[in-house]
């Protein structure tokens, strides 16, 4: 998205992030439980900065559920209380790190789950089956975008050819 001007990367950004959640929201209403506060963050990352390596489909669906995984099993390991909350987001971080899957809104994900203290089926739904859904609906979204705009370039191109 480097080559548009900052207006038309607000509008692909603004437009492919309510394209995700929407996604989202109508599989919601079949699904149950597939939204969660920190995919919002994770929209700004797919949809803003599609070109950071935060925005990998390894990085968002691997670190959401890493983070999950770690919090369920503090969790279900030690109960909720102040340090283990803190332990399931700095272990979190840290094995993204170490793992080359950084995602920031999967702090928030290990947070989540200590504080709404969920069975493991979060790990399944919404944490791996909104993730995916939100990295397919990001990825379809980028490749027709840039289909349509290779399209509109071609046509200018061969418009401004027949000018000439």
């Amino acid at each position: 998205m480097q080559h548009y001007s900052l207006g038309l990367k607000a509008i692909i950004a603004g437009v492919g992030a309510t394209a995700a959640i929407a996604a989202l929201s109508m599989l919601q209403q079949w699904q149950h439980i597939l939204l969660m506060a920190p995919f919002g963050a994770t929209a700004v990352i797919l949809f803003a900065l599609p070109d950071s390596p935060l925005a990998r489909p390894l990085n968002v669906i691997g670190g959401h559920f890493l983070a999950t995984l770690v919090a369920l099993v503090l969790l279900h390991q030690f109960g909720q209380s102040t340090l283990v909350t803190a332990l399931a987001v700095g272990i979190s971080i840290g094995l993204m790190v170490l793992l080359h899957i950084t995602h920031p809104p999967a702090g928030a994900t290990a947070l989540l789950v200590m504080l709404t203290t969920p069975d493991w089926w979060f790990l399944l739904n919404p944490v791996l089956t909104g993730s995916t859904v939100m990295v397919v609906t990001a990825w379809c979204y980028h490749h027709s975008h840039q289909l349509s705009h290779g399209w509109f370039k071609r046509r200018r191109a061969a418009q401004t050819t027949k000018a000439e």
